[in-house]
């Protein structure tokens, strides 16, 4: 098949849906798919290149940061991709669009499919629907649900990654049929030493956001003199906050700042963490998570929105801004350090047994031929 993919964010750009876009295109590539993606420029990254033999285009936009993308930034994306992606569709007669995220890029799939007769696919992925994420785009959502209604109504087909998140676009969007695929993870990809010793580090990451519950992990560890170091890899705009909250701490805190997903200093914090913690108010089928599963760490999240479905029976569940649960599981895992063992193994298995891309993909091209049932 010839597969033209539409995301706003592609790494190095980008959150949890950008790795997720590149690790199903390379796996598509790799079944001998031809795959062009058409996503944002940033800064001083090449209009055009080769990843992995995936054809990736970029196009003029006003994006500025690499870890977040505002409203007036998002719009830019696709009056600057039209003109590529229909020279790229003329050009290569392809198969399938496979769009992520409704918006920017649904509207963007919608009127190329109408021009050029290429159905497509979108794929949601939690901030583009709404409900999703209380703390941004309340009112743009508001001026987009009709726009978010055509995109699914005209779509070959609709995917979610997580079953929360299907029930969530059913009932703020509409009852449109909506196939649940999981997100992946490329374990060997990672290029992680799995057999390196765990150490006593508790591991955050991800955007410094309030609903991403970083706060709890550092009330949970202050006024304990807890054997473990606490590390949060990320930035945004609560890290302030969290610095605040994290004075006087009994257990140390340690900012790392955004390190790129590829870098060596964020393949040591994984590889070194024996507890992986994110406890936030509200996530899809978090990256993040599956990464935290994969490294071998106990995972503790919340039991709200796709965390429970991902982890399974494989980590530990608590209340969002349950402090003292929190606490008292970490004094647990503390003083039980085969407990460590036997939950790092737990959650390692469950990735290898639901969430591996070579197995996801697969379902993804059942979703290009309209074999996926909803």
């Amino acid at each position: 098949m010839k597969i033209l993919t539409l995301n706003h964010e592609f790494p190095p750009v980008g959150g949890g849906a950008a790795p997720v876009a590149l690790e199903l295109c390379r796996n598509l590539v790799q079944q001998g798919h031809h795959v062009d993606v058409v996503t944002m420029h940033y800064k001083d990254l090449p209009r055009y290149e080769m990843v992995d033999g995936i054809h990736v285009y970029r196009t003029p936009a006003l994006r500025k940061q690499p870890n977040i993308c505002h409203t007036h930034e998002m719009i830019t994306y696709a009056p600057g991709a039209i003109g590529r992606v229909l020279k790229l569709v003329r050009q290569q007669r392809h198969d399938i669009i496979h769009c992520h995220f409704l918006i920017p890029g649904g509207p963007l799939a919608l009127m190329v499919s109408k021009l050029t007769g290429v159905p497509y696919v979108v794929t949601a992925h939690g901030s583009d629907i709404p409900g999703y994420n209380p703390d941004r785009f309340q009112f743009q959502h508001k001026l987009t649900k009709p726009i978010l209604k055509s995109v699914c109504k005209h779509a070959q087909a609709v995917t979610s990654p997580s079953l929360y998140l299907k029930r969530l676009m059913q009932a703020n969007i509409g009852p449109y049929p909506i196939d649940h695929i999981p997100n992946g993870i490329d374990v060997e990809g990672l290029g992680w030493d799995l057999t390196r010793p765990k150490e006593n580090i508790i591991l955050a990451t991800g955007r410094l956001l309030k609903r991403k519950g970083f706060q709890t992990l550092i009330k949970a560890v202050h006024d304990c003199d807890l054997p473990f170091e606490v590390h949060i890899a990320g930035d945004g705009p609560y890290r302030e906050e969290l610095e605040r909250l994290a004075q006087g701490s009994q257990t140390k805190v340690v900012f790392h700042g955004w390190l790129d997903p590829d870098s060596q200093a964020l393949k040591d914090l994984y590889e070194r963490a024996s507890i992986f913690s994110l406890v936030s108010s509200n996530e899809n089928a978090s990256i993040s998570l599956l990464e935290g599963m994969a490294a071998r760490c106990v995972v503790i999240t919340s039991n709200v929105s796709g965390c429970p479905e991902t982890v399974g029976d494989a980590g530990f569940l608590i209340e969002f801004e349950d402090v003292e649960a929190l606490t008292q599981i970490l004094q647990d895992l503390a003083s039980n350090p085969t407990k460590l063992d036997e939950y790092g193994q737990r959650a390692a298995q469950r990735v290898a047994d639901k969430f591996l891309w070579p197995d996801i993909s697969k379902m993804y091209v059942d979703a290009y031929h309209n074999e996926v049932a909803p």
